[in-house]
């Protein structure tokens, strides 16, 4: 892959090692002062409002197979009566309904109380349930139901790597309904499908002794039966659970700004990528709260592996495949806000995480910008920065514009209003849609309130459309 020429060689070396692991890894595959900052969704009436997931399940001798119920509480915030919902299980993505030697998908959801549920679809991963009657506007209904996760084969964010155990997007979720009507996108390998409204979840996972789960949210565990542990999470505001299962070693430490950063790394990582990702991503969740808003979740989980496929973002946990050099743990850390508590549609306008998590990862280390266009090249004239996912999956080897052009996009903004005002955006913007959802034109909206300056030949010549 081409590298802007302009930067240093020590920031293009680093560059190179984030990019790399990245697209290696899409290639293979509250507290009272929260509460008082209330959703701002530009896509309005989005549903399911504040949902609540508690989820009870029971793994295997080896973690590779969970077993249990989930009930899910949600309010119709949407204009109209809802007449079902529907589950995103995006488990089944890579295997969609089964292989020959596994004739069930990974996911499989069973004994549905509270609806009806009809056949799968979008390649197994949607799940309609009929609702017994239309649920009203602002009322609230529940749904529970068996789930059963088995993990797949391969090394990915639901997958495995030796005696280590991922689970990312692997408990069903409720898909969202705006005035677009039902996201129900495909999967795609290649980045992200998802997209979620915060939710509130309280899991119970019980698992061999042996086996250390770093999960999403607050956790404590307790002694179970003989032999067995009980991992506790509460995630309040969040829009994922993931968690991972294996043999591994754990470090902790607490940031100045009163962060807890639990490491939990696979023996045979490198000693040195380990303490890397530690040092960085202690830095830059403090840095990054200051810039953007207070982390809210309490902890931030690093899993890290050497053999996994790049990095991948979940709600305070990110997965890491960790070398010597360290890995893309800077700019996984900044997903948690451009992603994670500034929402956005992942398949409709990826770039709205994943280039800003690059401009947040370019800053965090110093890299120079001012000619970071030297080796971008679109593939035509229709090409836009703000593509979804649908283009990106036809046109697989650009992908990396959103990781390249997008933060120096981020970047010339920067120089068009200035440092200071460029991040008196960032924070404002990041404070109005905390917890909420984030559009291109949101983002347009408020650079251009930030300015006299009419941006419309900016945004052209960028092509943030």
């Amino acid at each position: 892959m081409s590298l802007p020429a302009a930067w240093s060689p020590g920031s293009r070396r680093r560059l190179f090692v984030v990019l790399l692991v990245l697209l290696v890894a899409f290639a293979a595959g509250v507290s009272d002062a929260d509460a008082q900052h209330a959703p701002t969704a530009s896509k309005s009436a989005a549903t399911p409002d504040r949902a609540r997931y508690d989820v009870t399940l029971r793994a295997d001798a080896d973690g590779g197979h969970w077993t249990g119920r989930q009930r899910v509480s949600l309010r119709n915030a949407s204009a109209r009566p809802l007449r079902e919902v529907y589950l995103r299980l995006w488990g089944n993505g890579e295997d969609k309904c089964g292989t020959p030697g596994a004739p069930l998908p990974p996911v499989t959801v069973t004994h549905v109380e509270g609806g009806t549920p009809g056949p799968l679809s979008v390649d197994c991963t949607a799940l309609r349930i009929s609702l017994p009657r239309p649920l009203a506007r602002g009322a609230r209904t529940s749904l529970a139901f068996d789930v059963s996760l088995t993990v797949p084969g391969r090394n990915a964010r639901f997958g495995r790597e030796g005696a280590f155990r991922f689970l990312g997007n692997a408990l069903p979720v409720l898909a969202v309904h705006d005035a677009e009507g039902w996201h129900l996108d495909p999967y795609v390998a290649l980045g992200e499908s998802f997209y979620a409204l915060t939710s509130d979840f309280r899991v119970r996972l019980d698992h061999p002794s042996a086996l250390k789960v770093p999960a999403t949210g607050l956790t404590r565990t307790r002694p179970g039966r003989p032999g067995r542990t009980v991992t506790l999470s509460v995630a309040d505001r969040v829009r994922d659970f993931a968690w991972a299962a294996g043999p591994f070693r754990t470090a902790a430490q607490t940031t100045p700004g009163g962060v807890r950063v639990r490491s939990y790394w696979a023996p045979g990582t490198s000693a040195e990528g380990v303490r890397l990702n530690r040092t960085d991503a202690v830095a830059a969740v403090d840095r990054f709260g200051r810039e953007f808003g207070r982390y809210p979740y309490g902890e931030l989980d690093l899993v890290m592996t050497p053999g996994f496929g790049g990095g991948m973002e979940y709600p305070g946990l990110v997965l890491l495949g960790t070398t010597e050099e360290g890995s893309a743990v800077v700019h996984e850390v900044a997903h948690q806000w451009w992603y994670g508590i500034v929402g956005n549609d992942e398949y409709a306008a990826p770039w709205l995480d994943e280039s800003f998590a690059q401009y947040a990862n370019a800053r965090f280390y110093g890299w120079e910008t001012r000619d970071c266009w030297s080796d971008v090249s679109w593939p035509d004239d229709d090409a836009a920065l703000t593509a979804s996912m649908a283009y990106w999956s036809r046109h697989r080897g650009e992908y990396h514009l959103v990781y390249t052009a997008g933060p120096c996009a981020l970047a010339d903004l920067e120089r068009t209003l200035g440092a200071a005002t460029m991040a008196r955006l960032l924070e404002r913007y990041a404070h109005e849609h905390r917890y909420g959802v984030s559009t291109t034109a949101d983002f347009k909206k408020a650079a251009q309130a930030m300015t006299d300056v009419d941006l419309t030949p900016f945004w052209k010549a960028h092509r943030i459309r």
